[in-house]
Order: structure tokens, then sequence, then C-alpha cells
């Protein structure tokens, strides 16, 4: 299947490289941008490049969108005369609709809003999928696609925001609390490349055993606090600053 992504910058991009962890084969995948200069990475892969969308869309199988949302019309209908309704269109524009897309567009396409974040690039990205007039066998496909490259579910159109709030924004919010957490590190005595080490894998054991387990987290918070020990003071100093509650009301705030 051949891909075209317009917009080869950071989400684009990551999808492209997450494509080629994969297994797909970089000759069946374009790569568009304004400037030859973003492209050149892109090229030493072995990826298609070019500056000209329309060329870009000619051929492909697949167009995934992955310009920023104020853009996305222009783009959009400066392709349009040059597609085809046989192609998948997938647009990763936070809060651009089907119906836009549709409008833009100017004709019946199986469409796809794609809500992933940046770790799709190495295997563990968070994606979430909605589609429309998609026929089962291709939104199996596409659904496919993505979960390779991480956690991929699929959501009505209207829990898209809520998913972007979860975990496209919510990996900006995870790396602060390593960020945070680092600097504590290093207020403790610990060097501040030792400190992120430290946080990093703490965060990455965290998870990785919460998934292996499938236990709820209050779960594991419990067999590590005991009565007055160290875990229990730390969790209360955290809960008495807000912790839970900044967290939720960073989540409610992306939505408003």
């Amino acid at each position: 299947m051949k891909i075209t992504i317009i917009g080869a910058g950071n989400m684009g991009g990551a999808i492209a490289r997450g494509l080629l962890a994969t297994g797909a084969a970089p000759s069946e995948i374009t790569c568009t941008a304004r400037r030859h200069e973003t492209l050149s990475g892109y090229e030493k892969l072995g990826f298609g490049v070019t500056t000209d969308n329309r060329q870009a869309v000619v051929e492909a199988d697949m167009v995934i969108f992955a310009v920023k949302p104020w853009l996305m019309e222009e783009v959009v209908k400066g392709v349009a005369p040059h597609m085809n309704s046989r192609q998948i269109v997938v647009s990763v524009a936070a809060g651009i609709t089907f119906d836009q897309l549709s409008q833009w567009l100017g004709g019946a396409y199986q469409m796809f809003r794609v809500i992933p974040n940046t770790a799709v690039e190495y295997g563990s990205g968070v994606t979430f999928i909605s589609s429309c007039n998609a026929d089962p066998c291709v939104r199996k496909m596409v659904l496919e696609m993505f979960a390779a490259m991480g956690y991929a579910l699929e959501v009505q159109e209207n829990m898209m925001a809520a998913g972007t709030a979860l975990a496209s924004c919510g990996i900006a919010y995870a790396m602060k609390y390593i960020q945070a957490a680092s600097q504590g590190g290093e207020s403790l005595g610990f060097d501040p490349e030792q400190a992120r080490k430290i946080v990093e894998y703490t965060v990455k054991g965290a998870a990785e055993l919460l998934l292996a387990t499938g236990k709820e987290p209050q779960v594991e918070i419990d067999k590590v606090t005991t009565p007055g020990g160290m875990t229990q003071k730390g969790l209360q100093a955290m809960e008495q600053a807000g912790f839970s509650d900044a967290v939720r009301d960073g989540l409610d705030a992306c939505l408003k």
C-alpha cells in the first residue's frame, strides 16, 4: 500500500518512522513538507520526498494529513482535485471534523480521524481512531496499522477531544512529572543525568508493571506503602499539594 504523509513535521515524522519500524517499506511512503531541508533526513531513510503535495497524492492509496489544524482547509482543498474516492483519507489534525473534511474534499471518501501521540515512533504510542464511510475491512486495516505502533482503539468522533487530552497532550503531562521528579532527585544529591535516568526507568517500570499484571494502580501502590513509611509520607505531601486535583484540572482545561 502506498502511503503519502502530507506534513512530515513532529507528528507526521513520528508516524513515518513508526511505520518504518513496523516493517513498512520506505519506498512505499512519501513524505511532504514545505522546505527541502525538512525532508533531507527522510530521504536518507529511503522515503519518497517532495515539496509538491499535489504530486504526492496522485498515486497514493492512503493520504495522511498531518498539518496544523489552521492549515488543513488550505492544504486539503489544494490537493482535492488530484485525489479520487478510492483513496483512504486520514486526518491527524485535532479538532477537524468529518463534516469539514468531506466539504473540503468535495466528495465521498473513506475517512479516518486519528489522534496518536509521538511515542508511535518507538512502538509505544496511544492512538485514537474514528471512522466515517469506511468499510469494515479498511477499518480493521487502519486499526492494525496503528496498533503495530503501540495501543490503538476505535472511538466515536465525539470522544476524539477527550482522547487528545488524555494521551496526545497526556504524554507531555507525564514528561512534566518526570521533569519535576528529576529536579527533585537533584536536590536529593544525584547528579542531573543520574536523577533523570532513575525517574525515567521508574516510570517505565511502573507502566510495564501495570500492563503486565492488569491490576489497578492502587493495588500496586498499597504493596509499597506502609503506615508511617516513606512512601506514605510522600504520597500524603503530594496530595496535600493538590497532585491528583492538578492532574484532573489539567485534563479538564484541555477541553475548555
